[in-house]
Order: C-alpha cells, then structure tokens, then sequence
C-alpha cells in the first residue's frame, strides 16, 4: 500500500489523513510482524506524543473495514493482531511465543477462485490462519522434557 493509496482510503472513509494515520498505516505496511494496537501504540508514541489508542483502534477499524487490513484475532495472548498484507497467504500462529509468520501455497489461489465462483461472493481477500509451536518453541519444549527428571 502506498503513501497515497492510504491518503485516498482513509479520505473515502471520512477520516482526514493525518500524519499519525498516515505513520500508522505505514508502519503496518513495512512491518512483516503482525503488530497488535498496543505494539503499534508503543513504536509510534515518540515520534506522535499526541497519539492516542483511540486513534490506533479507529484506524485500524477502518482500515479493516474497507479492506485493506486483517484482523487475525487473539493467537492465544488476548491480542487482537493485524496484517496490512491482504493478498491470499497462510499466516502461521505459534501460541507459545505468539509469533505469526506468513506462508504461501498455490493452492491457496485455486482455493480463492473455486469459492468465489463458487459461492458469488466479490472476494477481497482471504485469511487462513493455523495454530501450533514454531520450530524455536518446539525445541525449548524438547529440550525441556528431556532435563525434566522422570
């Protein structure tokens, strides 16, 4: 999403783009971390001391709202977590550390086009999320039962 493109969405949407926004919106674009309000809250705080939640989660409200966003939900830490990233991907959730990386497959395309013939719904995107322990959580859990005594 560009500079511009969040200009004109925000301005469709009735919110003036002003440059808290616009930072917002561009720290969800570059950022491959899925930020929760709260972390973007924190980043941003410096550099806008004026900035506030409330303007955190009613852009974020909208930016959803028109698309251009994903709400991916708790991942097990109570954190609603977002992704600026709206093409067709898998995110990837690991409920011990509540790290959320992205992956892809061809399938997902061939998955996005048999629904949207399918059901006749105009598609703007698509969200698949699984659940489980990434590879460094998986091996903190077996290193830890094997020093657990028996």
């Amino acid at each position: 999403m560009e500079k511009q493109q969040v200009i004109e969405a925000l301005r469709k949407a009735g919110l003036r783009a002003t440059p808290q926004r616009i930072a917002i919106c561009e720290l969800l674009t570059e950022s491959d971390a899925h930020p929760t309000a709260n972390d973007i809250y924190i980043e941003l705080k410096q550099q806008f001391p004026s900035l506030s939640l409330a303007t955190i989660y009613n852009t974020l409200d909208v930016l959803v709202g028109i698309g251009l966003v994903n709400a991916l939900g708790s991942i097990g830490d109570d954190k609603v977590h977002f992704d600026a990233d709206v093409s067709p991907h898998i995110n990837l959730a690991c409920v011990k550390c509540h790290k959320i990386v992205d992956a892809t497959s061809n399938f997902i395309n061939q998955l996005n086009d048999e629904i949207n013939k399918k059901s006749g719904f105009e598609l703007f995107g698509s969200r698949i999320l699984y659940y489980g322990h990434c590879p460094e959580c998986q091996n903190k859990i077996s290193q830890n039962s094997v020093m657990q005594p028996i």
